[in-house]
């Protein structure tokens, strides 16, 4: 990257955004180098794809204005892209196209821009998904803001794929992929300077190897990525939208020793907390368990579990039967425990 950096500036400018030279500099010395897609290189007003026969199109947008916009296990720049590409994987679409646009801050350093790029790029390499066109804006600001991010993602979904929580059907079982909390929490630390003896890293990470490893299989209901507003809250939409009941299990729920000790010092349900990497599977009794192993033979799902069932004890809400055997009613989170978490 230091090779790159040289003969760069140090800083954002407001001049950076005019459109004028250099707005050209910077396009062509930060993001080309690493966004090589055939669409994106005549640097058009639109970009021209392909013609596919893979299936119905599916399309999703998101801006992401985290901060801080650097923290352990990622930073800005891949949770857009992780979270675009997984919110295309939960209707069951293979991403395949990104567009990104920047709002840069005056005063966001260069060489922290440029590692965002990286990171962006090395995100969609993983995913193999090819970023298309993008834009550029610098504005005024809070220089601890950096940069915001807005994404936009293209997949195509496979014929027979239909998966929503209109198909979901009392004696389904609840599968949640791996450990919750880990991103607000790894956010957390890195914005109020917590130090802990072991370093909490966010989750953010692609789900294709985990959706690809099931998406063939009959009897999966619905999928949903349980980010802001956290595993809780996804139960309790689930449980709103299918008029049925999500039940879940507190003892069932994977969470790390360290986010649990860090959300209840602070007075956090990590349930709420979000996530950005993590999938919630919905799926039939009868395929439960080869979901399971399927999901846990890959690197980003391995901690999958079984965490509950669908029942129709209280039609429109979600449950949690807690440590002791209460039953409490998961509610939509009201309030952001942990706003700019994404």
């Amino acid at each position: 990257m230091q090779k790159l950096l040289d003969g760069l500036p140090k800083i954002i400018e407001s001049a950076h955004g005019t459109g004028g030279r250099w707005t050209h500099e910077l396009i062509e010395s930060v993001f080309l180098p690493y966004f090589r897609s055939q669409p994106l290189q005549s640097l058009a007003d639109q970009a021209v794809v392909p013609e596919s026969g893979t299936g119905r199109m599916a399309i999703s947008t998101d801006s992401f204005v985290v901060t801080p916009y650097r923290f352990p296990g990622g930073n800005i720049g891949d949770l857009a892209v992780n979270g675009t590409v997984n919110d295309l994987l939960m209707g069951g679409a293979t991403p395949a196209y990104l567009t990104v646009a920047f709002v840069l801050m005056e005063g966001l350093r260069v060489d922290h821009l440029v590692e965002i790029v990286q990171s962006i790029a090395n995100a969609a390499a993983a995913s193999a998904v090819s970023i298309i066109a993008g834009d550029t804006k610098v504005v005024c600001g809070k220089a601890e803001d950096g940069l915001f991010i807005t994404t936009t993602g293209v997949g195509f979904l496979p014929g027979g794929v239909n998966w929503g929580p209109e198909f979901i059907q009392p004696g389904d079982k609840i599968i949640l992929s791996g450990t919750v909390a880990d991103h607000g929490a790894s956010v957390l630390t890195k914005r109020y300077n917590l130090a802990f003896d072991t370093v909490i890293r966010s989750d953010t990470a692609s789900l294709l190897p985990a959706v690809m490893a099931v998406r063939d299989l009959c009897g999966i209901r619905c999928m949903r990525d349980p980010t802001r507003g956290g595993l809780a809250t996804t139960l309790a939409e689930l449980s709103q939208t299918s008029g049925l009941t999500l039940e879940a299990k507190e003892l069932c729920i994977p969470i790390r020793d360290d986010v649990r000790g860090l959300c209840e010092v602070l007075g956090l349900d990590p349930l709420y907390v979000a996530n950005e990497g993590k999938l919630i599977a919905v799926v039939a009794p009868d395929v439960a368990s080869t979901v399971l192993s399927r999901l846990q033979a890959t690197e980003v799902a391995r901690d999958a579990a079984i965490i509950g069932t669908v029942t129709k004890s209280a039609p429109g809400y979600a449950l949690l039967e807690t440590a002791i055997g209460a039953k409490r009613v998961l509610e939509l989170l009201s309030m952001e425990q942990l706003p700019r978490i994404c």
